[in-house]
């Protein structure tokens, strides 16, 4: 089979036989630049769950897992002192003046989740101890292991939790960022007052709920 051509008078011709032996291996070719990329995609993790604006089917499964007592729920510090130019409320190694009234918003809504079954523990850095005084007004001596987290959190967290006892956990990004590995996730990149949620309903197969950042508690709903 011949294509022949003729352009401003010059004439080529085309032998398409050469190449229609290499039909198939094209076609082979190009569904695999398109599989393969579709594929990649279909197996990278999902993302952690945004549990506010709106998402009802998240927050209502947080609800009803804290309930039950089955959550483990890691919270950053508020706003450090030493990474601001605001001013300290005490000292540069703890927070920052204005985010005092950040972590007691965020207790707040922790209070109205029901703080009756929960534990509550801190690192023992001065913002973390500072952070869980306004928001859950209760500071513990501080937990090594919510600072040297490394391949360690979730063993350490599971470790820590108590049947039918919710358990919040003042900690760091750092920390929240190796939860999320050891669950196999994506990082994310939380700010400071954010938590982090996950339900331990079971204790060998522990999975994330989601996450809801300081300022985004209003927009949290099960209607």
């Amino acid at each position: 089979m011949e294509l022949r051509l003729s352009l401003a008078g010059i004439k080529r011709s085309i032998k398409l036989g050469r190449f229609s032996r290499y039909r198939n291996a094209i076609v082979v070719l190009a569904s695999a630049l398109l599989v393969i990329p579709l594929t990649i995609w279909l197996l990278q993790p999902a993302a952690v769950p945004d549990l506010a604006h709106g998402n009802v089917v998240g927050a209502r499964a947080l609800a009803a897992e804290w309930a039950k007592g089955d959550v483990i729920v890691l919270v950053r510090h508020v706003e450090r002192c030493d990474h601001s130019t605001a001013a300290c409320l005490s000292g540069d190694d703890g927070i920052t003046e204005r985010s005092r009234s950040v972590a007691v918003s965020v207790g707040a809504q922790f209070q109205k989740m029901g703080l009756s079954k929960a534990d509550i523990y801190n690192s023992p850095m001065i913002r973390t101890a500072q952070t869980a005084t306004f928001m859950f007004n209760k500071v513990g001596v501080g937990e090594d292991w919510l600072i040297s987290c490394k391949g360690t959190m979730l063993r350490d967290a599971l470790s820590h939790k108590v049947a039918g006892r919710n358990l919040i956990l003042v900690t760091h990004s750092e920390c929240m960022d190796q939860l999320e590995k050891d669950l196999k996730l994506p990082t994310s990149t939380l700010g400071y007052g954010a938590s982090l949620f996950i339900s331990t309903q079971s204790q060998q197969a522990p999975r994330m709920l989601g996450f809801i950042e300081a300022s985004d508690w209003h927009s949290v709903t099960t209607e």
